[in-house]
């Protein structure tokens, strides 16, 4: 599967504004359910992806504290939407503007995560993007991988603590 063996291509997969990418996922992350145009994306046929880690599509250049406090949002029954960039199965990448909610049963307890996502404005993404870069660098900066996510993750939170804004409304402010 994709993880550290494939590369990034720098090659951007082209998709409409219209198209909208749905995967959902059981308790530890494992996806239960993609629609058409996240296996197209992705490059991965159906059967490799069901069963499958999320992070079968993680980029490396994702900054992992963002998924640190999606992770921590979701698992409180809190939505969180978020900007992602995924890679396909060769290495290609695409940006996405992820709504991730949780699924509740009738008793409102989790049994697993749901994600509607779309292609993000170029202007959002502008300004997303060396925020991101500066997270992947003070992670990157720990010879620990957990140390230097924990890292980014308080300077994510300390950048929005300064804004006097959580994570959603820092997304919609920009």
């Amino acid at each position: 599967m994709a993880g550290s063996a494939v590369k990034p291509t720098g090659i951007e997969c082209p998709y409409d504004e219209s198209e909208l990418i749905v995967s959902k996922t059981d308790l530890k992350g494992r996806i239960t359910y993609a629609n058409d145009v996240f296996l197209r994306l992705a490059k991965y046929p159906r059967s490799e992806v069901i069963g499958a880690p999320h992070s079968l599509i993680r980029h490396p250049d994702m900054p992992r504290c963002v998924f640190k406090m999606l992770w921590d949002t979701i698992q409180t029954k809190k939505e969180l939407f978020a900007y992602i960039v995924n890679m396909a199965r060769d290495g290609d990448h695409y940006w996405v503007f992820a709504h991730v909610t949780p699924t509740l049963d009738a008793n409102r307890n989790v049994v697993g995560f749901h994600s509607n996502r779309r292609k993000p404005d170029l202007a959002q993404l502008k300004k997303i993007q060396p925020i991101y870069t500066e997270l992947l660098a003070e992670e990157n900066r720990h010879d620990n991988r957990k140390d230097g996510m924990l890292r980014g993750y308080d300077m994510l939170a300390n950048m929005l603590k300064g804004k006097g804004l959580d994570y959603d409304e820092f997304v919609f402010s920009l």
